[in-house]
């Protein structure tokens, strides 16, 4: 008989767990296991390309950052991406790409670069003005000066720019 109670406690235990569960999944927001809390009336993003008005930034920047953005909403959350009138459109501009040495040596050479890229973004919610933002994001990755710029820059960027978009990512649906 005692193995009966602890088998139906065991049950719900169980059941409890589960209601528990499909109720915080119910709530007002969407919630993922990224951290991601997404409003459940927000259905599809639309992700414009962004553009470069950086005098200095490497010309593919914008492109990789815009591409990294729409791989990130699509493979983290459950939203459509359109080309066009999504329920949040996010939009952008690189605005600072600088090289600037970090460590200088004995022999007052530079011993570490550094790469800035710095993106102001917009995002738009168009079902809600109260949730439009705008901020600018700046990231940056240290490289050894005795290393060739043309070398490195392409991983440089690609670093960067992830960091980036985790930055916008975070800002529009972890709230934290």
């Amino acid at each position: 008989m005692n193995q009966k109670v602890k088998y139906h406690f065991t049950i719900s235990t169980i059941s409890f767990c589960l209601i528990f569960f499909g109720l915080l999944n119910t709530g007002c927001k969407i919630y993922s296991f990224t951290g991601a809390s997404i409003p459940p009336n927000i259905k599809t993003i639309t992700i414009k390309s962004f553009t470069n008005q950086s005098e200095n930034a490497n010309a593919v920047v914008s492109i990789e950052l815009t591409d990294l953005l729409k791989d990130k909403f699509i493979s983290e959350t459950n939203l459509n991406l359109m080309d066009f009138g999504g329920d949040m459109e996010f939009s952008g501009v690189v605005t600072g790409y600088s090289i600037r040495g970090q460590a200088s040596t004995a022999d007052q050479t530079t011993a570490i670069n550094r790469l800035t890229i710095a993106v102001k973004v917009d995002c738009r919610n168009n079902l809600n003005e109260k949730e439009n933002w705008t901020q600018t994001f700046t990231r940056y990755d240290d490289f050894d000066s005795d290393l060739n710029l043309a070398e490195v820059e392409p991983q440089l960027v690609r670093s960067i720019n992830q960091q980036i978009a985790e930055d916008i990512f975070n800002k529009a649906f972890v709230n934290w």
